[in-house]
């Protein structure tokens, strides 16, 4: 393992598990958070925890901090009972910056809000996105932030489904 990296403890289902934070409930809503560096998508699960939709894009300068505040908006009206926060790792599982800073990120929300956070791998949850809408004959360029919240819905979604199975 090169410096910078480190290998994610992860749960037996393969997703990153977190000592000392409390698991996401599995009644009511939970808000999923794909981090970019210009934009972060947020999608958020029906009540039931069954279907995920796509929410918001909030932005943010390149290089400046997480926009807390706009993200505090959506936390207030839509009264999530959880937060998700992709987790981008390396294609070999390994943590490089970016999922330093989406750990640092959760932390933040966690304290912050008070609500349990929790991080889930977000491996080309992009990619899907973008697939997705070009399989349906859509046009991607230009619509950067409605494919951001298809990230994000498609990160929700995927783990909603796995705490089904």
């Amino acid at each position: 393992m090169t410096a910078g990296r480190r290998k994610t403890a992860q749960s037996m289902s393969g997703e990153p598990r977190h000592a000392g934070r409390p698991e996401l409930p599995r009644i009511g809503r939970l808000l999923a958070i794909d981090i970019g560096d210009k934009r972060i998508g947020l999608a958020l699960s029906d009540p039931t925890q069954t279907i995920a939709q796509p929410l918001a894009t909030l932005t943010r300068r390149t290089g400046k901090r997480f926009p807390l505040k706009q993200l505090r908006v959506f936390l207030d009206r839509h009264r999530p009972a959880g937060v998700l926060v992709g987790l981008p790792l390396c294609a070999d599982g390994s943590e490089a910056e970016r999922a330093v800073e989406a750990r640092t990120i959760a932390l933040s929300i966690a304290d912050k809000s008070g609500l349990p956070v929790d991080l889930c791998d977000e491996r080309m949850t992009t990619a899907r996105a973008l697939r997705a809408v070009r399989d349906l004959g859509g046009k991607t360029r230009g619509r950067k932030g409605e494919i951001d919240q298809l990230a994000a819905t498609t990160l929700l979604q995927t783990f909603l489904d796995s705490r089904r199975s």
